[in-house]
């Protein structure tokens, strides 16, 4: 577990990076988005994954692993989103931004930790496929919530669900490193 630890915070501090670096390129502009925007980005990030897994072959130049990162900074967008409430149009400073996602990917973190412990870490075992359609029913199941107004009966709400796919594109890109595909 120690591993999956160092090999998670590796992941993200690679993907925040990124998260810093567009933030002083384009500001904080994510904060006009509502939920449903979030998810249609992650959606198409997930959906273009698949594609590319079906068609063994991809004619624009990021890769899967860019795309995961992607989703793991719009998951991690989605989850300020939700914890600020009302999204806005408003520029923040990329250290109020790095303090967000910080806190958000701590979140994550302890998730995925709890995780893995009852579950014995099964994510090894999984394929990248399982990944990128596990994604997909999380976004299908936020749309859903979304309709319901944002209620559920039993199930989780949005934040777990963004939570999981977050940590299912973490998984994604410790394999991809580890060279298993």
């Amino acid at each position: 577990m120690s591993n999956t630890n160092t090999q998670f915070d590796e992941v993200v501090k690679s993907c925040k990076d990124i998260f810093i670096k567009k933030t002083k390129d384009y500001g904080t502009s994510w904060r006009v988005l509502r939920t449903i925007s979030v998810v249609d980005q992650i959606f198409i990030k997930a959906l273009r994954i698949r594609t590319i897994q079906e068609k063994q072959e991809q004619k624009v130049g990021d890769d899967i692993a860019s795309e995961f990162k992607g989703i793991i900074n719009y998951a991690v967008i989605g989850m300020i989103q939700l914890q600020l409430g009302k999204p806005a149009v408003e520029d923040v400073n990329a250290e109020q931004a790095s303090v967000w996602y910080d806190e958000q990917v701590a979140v994550a973190k302890k998730t995925m930790q709890d995780k893995n412990h009852d579950y014995g870490e099964a994510w090894r075992e999984m394929s990248q496929e399982s990944f990128a359609d596990l994604i997909l029913v999380k976004l299908l199941r936020i749309k859903q919530i979304l309709q319901n107004d944002g209620q559920t009966l039993i199930s989780e709400g949005i934040d777990a669900n963004y939570i999981d796919i977050l940590n299912y594109a973490v998984f994604a890109l410790i394999l991809i490193a580890e060279g298993m595909h």
